[in-house]
């Protein structure tokens, strides 16, 4: 798959002189730190601004560091659309208790409805609308290097579509014109000067809006207003396509992530819920009713590292008179949960809070919506 080169490039770091540690290279010293665990960098941010530099501003060295090493965990990538705008912002989330390091925009400034996918250390943002205007771009993030590039156009304009990446193939589904031969199309991301190429589809199946989507059990599903979708890559064409089990078309609402061979998804009662392919049932993630608040405005959930990750829209339970107030009406408050669920014989699904943290985005005005949570490793 050819791209282009990227549109922006991080700027060259304060650490370049020898300043980690007086006695070595900066290019050992940082890969000394990059062998630590993640657990010791922050202490380690506050021993000079050096440091603070390599683990909070500019962490892009140290990432290749750990990539050469085969060192990975797992990272979360969050857009919030604000208010008076129609594109998102991207931002970084490091480590647990840090702020977050914000992302360069994309090239072409295209709406929240755009879709997202990941494979590997790559995030795709799939259409979107520019100006009210439905947009065949297809825009590709590497947060390692803080940098996009612009990857091969699709072939119809969308948003609003489903967006898998599924066994090194991208499938994108729906969010256009049904008639269009290129409803459903792919991207074989092995091949470097790769295009999309129609997968037919069944124009009955076309009349949906999608609001979903996921991997699970080799199957790429999506989730629409007017029945779920189902496709099989291994399957003959004529029977690729196929409606969802009632069942979890009935259970699943919207956003979702996979941990485990389990679909999750939060419905409107509050509930986070499991749905099991082998049983063809849905099951509430039980235990988790004194440790997470009833109701989780704006969730989303993630599979991080393996956990099953909460994400919701909180707020600001800082003290203050008038200033405080005010600096309240200027931030957007996120709060997270790690959980890890463990399944019983009988099907049932326990949870169990591992951790917790919020996150303060002091420069994003109030009313910020979370339109992507995406997880990746770094």
């Amino acid at each position: 798959m050819s791209t282009s080169a990227p549109t922006s490039s991080p700027e060259p770091p304060e650490f370049i002189r020898g300043s980690l540690i007086p006695a070595l290279p900066d290019d050992l010293a940082i890969h000394c730190v990059a062998l630590l665990p993640r657990a010791a960098h922050p202490s380690l941010a506050l021993v000079s601004r050096a440091f603070h530099t390599l683990l909070c501003r500019d962490p892009g060295p140290l990432l290749a560091a750990r990539r050469r090493l085969r060192l990975s965990d797992p990272h979360v990538i969050l857009s919030l659309r604000p208010p008076a705008s129609a594109s998102p912002l991207f931002f970084l989330l490091p480590h647990p208790g840090w702020p977050p390091l914000p992302l360069p925009s994309p090239p072409v400034p295209v709406s929240s409805s755009s879709s997202v996918a990941v494979d590997g250390n790559q995030v795709f943002l799939f259409g979107g609308s520019v100006s009210g205007v439905p947009s065949p771009s297809v825009q590709i993030l590497d947060p390692r290097t803080r940098s996009w590039s612009v990857g091969p156009r699709l072939s119809s304009p969308r948003e609003f579509a489903a967006a898998v990446a599924h066994s090194g193939v991208l499938f994108v589904a729906g969010g256009c014109v049904p008639s269009s031969p290129f409803w459903a199309e792919s991207l074989n991301l092995s091949s470097p000067d790769a295009k999309w190429s129609p997968v037919p589809s069944p124009p009955h199946f076309r009349e949906k809006w999608m609001h979903g989507s996921a991997s699970l059990a080799g199957k790429v599903l999506a989730v629409a207003d007017r029945g779920g979708l189902a496709y099989d890559p291994a399957a003959p064409p004529t029977e690729a396509w196929a409606p969802v089990s009632p069942i979890l078309d009935m259970g699943w609402k919207g956003r979702a992530a996979v941990v485990g061979g389990i679909l999750y998804s939060y419905d409107y009662l509050g509930q986070v819920k499991g749905y099991d392919p082998d049983t063809d049932c849905w099951s509430k993630v039980e235990g988790l009713e004194q440790e997470l608040p009833k109701f989780l405005c704006g969730a989303t959930l993630a599979n991080v590292g393996e956990l099953l990750y909460l994400v919701w829209e909180g707020k600001w339970k800082g003290k203050g008179k008038a200033k405080g107030k005010g600096e309240a009406r200027s931030m957007v408050v996120i709060d997270w949960a790690a959980i890890a669920v463990t399944k019983a014989e009988e099907g049932r699904l326990t949870g169990k809070v591992l951790s917790r943290d919020t996150i303060v985005f002091k420069d994003m005005p109030k009313g910020s919506a979370i339109t992507h949570c995406i997880a990746l490793e770094l």
